[in-house]
């Protein structure tokens, strides 16, 4: 199954909601209007744009996340990559290190998931 999109405004709603859930929506609305600066209405037209793409699920008042973190940030790297650098992650991770400097253990850290991926492959 693929992931649902997310847009930037809907992501951090959903990082409201995966620090808090299951939250009631009234609960998640005060949050909302605490940490987004949003209206009611805002946040129910959001859990109800999601509810419809299967990216949360509002039952009873209650919402939960019907898909993680991890996977949405991996389908929006997966169209940055696709996007922008035609599909090739070794152009990705040039552009990204080219204007991002790695410490010692983050490059420990990319070189162990490299050395999985080939004992994997």
């Amino acid at each position: 199954m693929e992931t649902p999109k997310v847009f930037e405004s809907e992501y951090r709603f959903c990082l409201i909601l995966w620090e808090n859930e299951p939250i009631r929506s009234g609960e998640l609305v005060k949050l909302c209007s605490q940490q987004l600066g949003w209206k009611p209405t805002t946040t129910y037209t959001v859990i109800k744009r999601l509810s419809q793409r299967g990216v949360v699920k509002n039952e009873n008042s209650v919402v939960t996340t019907l898909v993680s973190k991890e996977e949405v940030q991996a389908a929006q790297i997966d169209e940055l990559v696709e996007r922008t650098f035609e599909g090739s992650l070794p152009a990705f991770i040039a552009a990204f290190t080219k204007h991002q400097k790695l410490n010692q253990r983050e490059i420990d850290e990319v070189q162990e998931m490299i050395d999985r991926f080939r004992k994997e492959g």
